[in-house]
């Protein structure tokens, strides 16, 4: 099945989507005209698969915001964009979606057209969710138009309420039309539900933490979708070897797990579709990403403690720190004893690769798959376990959180790493001030449940393109602007990283490089090769001559490109972007 999407979709991809314009001019009427294509269920498949190619690819492992530093700063957190260089104010994967959807009449079985405009509405609601988190208000367009439909060409923006009530609507429409089967590599009633579980709980914590009445009706929505996931007993979250490694191969197979894999966008050696998460974590081509030291904080103690509750646990070195925490933590970035896939070498964390030497390991394969572009795993779109992290946040916010919804939701995921359930009553008794100080605006009786979600959210879904818009809907990016951290050294010296007794990393003063390195393989020169937070001790400091900047009025949204407003002066530019 997925050869069957891929080439169908690489053909009409090239073909026939981009541009329908040309599509008329590139082939005889009568082969893929309008008035004669969109008559038969095979060519509303041809068109709908080509729809999927809207779905990410390596923006999924790539994410920055606060979870993964890298040598370069995007300029969202350094605050250096610009409304004359900005982009992403595009309307032509919406004009392929609508031109199906002006379309798809011409199919006279009712059933068989509603099941593929169900899909093109599902992608409607897509885009428009993007667009929405982009750029607040923008307008709406159901269908498509000319280039000399003035009135249309420059309309104004669309109220957010307009825009969300119409996605709802649509997606509303895609999950009562589409299919009911599992197939991951397609779009299905299961996907439609992940999607407004996922667009529903943005909108209505945006609109809660940024003032914005509606937020509950959201909150309601995201619940309805989730719980009708959940009911529908298709999925599970997955437990594969066991806990030691049941994460970590969740997104390292091959083919995606579909029994907690909902949709996923598929990779294939014999088409020579491939992604590059091997070489991107494995190469200083990429910035040399490493994870943040307040994320790898974060993660808890295996008994279900909180790390940073131990006394100095911010002196602790890398291998101490790695002690008896949450298995997830091993399974994400190169812990004591790593060893790759179908490897036998012990491998420790390469400086000249990350620059925090947190070094992360989500979704590398074997070493086979290193080279450049040679990675076939999947990578997911939509998983259970993101659905059930939806449902706990959305009914803690909305204040009908009960332990029985946290036995059903956030015990089912940590049950996959052997991790002890989250006890709501404990939770918000004492709410933990390591997270409360990152998330001031969370308070009231479900405080500390709100807090430990966040928590959950940040480690199960970390490298999968969530945390920027979490900041966003919590009204949290000025905690962009703290100084990005890696590893503790308590001063130069000679460090064993695994505890097998071989020494691993040289850390020395510039200019006083040991003659004897003790076997050590990496040598860190200090203020030249890595920079420590005291001058000769404390943990790395990552960018410490890049200055960020967050402006709370402004930078919650991007501004509309200027090329944009000049074209069309009845846009009106974000609040903050006007000058």
């Amino acid at each position: 099945m997925k050869k069957y999407i891929y080439i169908i979709s690489l053909f009409i991809t090239a073909s026939v989507i981009f541009g329908c314009d040309d599509m008329l001019e590139q082939y005889p009427k009568d082969e893929v005209s309008p008035e004669t294509f969109f008559r038969t269920e095979n060519e509303l498949k041809l068109y709908t698969n080509s729809l999927l190619f809207l779905f990410p690819s390596t923006s999924l492992y790539t994410e920055g915001a606060d979870n993964i530093a890298k040598q370069s700063l995007e300029d969202e957190i350094t605050g250096i964009r610009d409304a004359s260089t900005v982009g992403g104010w595009s309307w032509g994967n919406l004009r392929n979606v609508n031109f199906f959807l002006d379309n798809s009449y011409k199919c006279e079985n009712e059933a068989i057209r509603a099941k593929y405009d169900g899909i093109a509405r599902f992608f409607r609601a897509y885009f428009y969710f993007d667009m929405v988190k982009r750029f607040g208000d923008v307008p709406w367009y159901s269908h498509t138009f000319s280039e000399t439909d003035k009135e249309q060409l420059y309309k104004k923006r669309d109220s957010r309420i307009l825009i969300m009530d119409s996605m709802l609507v649509d997606i509303d429409y895609a999950i009562s039309n589409l299919g009911t089967d599992k197939k991951v590599n397609e779009v299905t009633k299961w996907t439609a539900l992940a999607l407004k579980s996922r667009f529903c709980l943005f909108e209505g914590t945006f609109r809660k933490y940024h003032g914005i009445e509606g937020w509950e009706r959201f909150l309601d929505e995201s619940i309805k979708a989730s719980q009708a996931l959940i009911d529908g007993k298709k999925y599970s979250i997955y437990k594969g070897a066991g806990k030691d490694v049941a994460y970590r191969d969740l997104f390292a197979s091959l083919e995606a797990e579909t029994s907690e894999v909902i949709t996923a966008r598929g990779y294939n050696s014999e088409l020579q579709i491939f992604h590059n998460c091997n070489y991107y974590t494995l190469t200083s081509s990429y910035g040399q990403p490493g994870l943040e030291k307040q994320l790898i904080d974060s993660y808890l103690m295996s008994d279900g403690s909180r790390f940073t509750d131990i006394p100095n646990y911010d002196k602790m070195f890398y291998y101490d720190e790695m002690q008896n925490r949450d298995p997830r933590l091993y399974q994400t970035v190169r812990g004591p004893g790593y060893k790759r896939i179908n490897g036998t070498a012990t491998d420790v964390p390469q400086f000249g690769y990350t620059v925090t030497g947190y070094m992360p390991i989500k979704y590398v394969c074997a070493s086979t798959y290193d080279m450049y572009e040679k990675n076939e795993n999947d990578l997911i779109i939509y998983r259970y376990a993101e659905v059930l992290l939806n449902l706990a946040e959305a009914k803690a916010e909305r204040g009908t959180l009960t332990q029985t919804d946290l036995n059903n939701t956030i015990k089912l995921i940590r049950d996959r790493v052997g991790m002890p359930n989250l006890i709501l009553s404990e939770a918000n008794s004492k709410p933990d001030q390591f997270l409360a100080s990152q998330y001031p605006l969370v308070n009231g009786e479900n405080k500390g449940v709100i807090l430990e979600i966040r928590r959950e959210r940040r480690i199960e879904l970390v490298m999968e393109n969530f945390r920027y818009a979490d900041m966003m809907r919590w009204k949290a990016g000025k905690q962009f602007e703290r100084q990005f951290k890696g590893i503790y050294f308590p001063g130069p010296g000679i460090y064993d990283f695994d505890g097998d007794g071989k020494m691993d990393v040289c850390v020395y003063e510039k200019g006083k490089k040991p003659s004897n390195l003790q076997g050590a393989a990496q040598t860190l020169e200090l203020g030249t090769n890595v920079t420590l937070e005291h001058g000769t001790y404390g943990n790395i400091v990552v960018n410490p001559n890049i200055k960020k900047n967050w402006t709370e009025e402004r930078d919650y949204l991007y501004p509309i490109p200027i090329t944009e407003l000049t074209l069309n002066p009845d846009l009106k530019q974000n609040p903050g972007w006007e000058d």
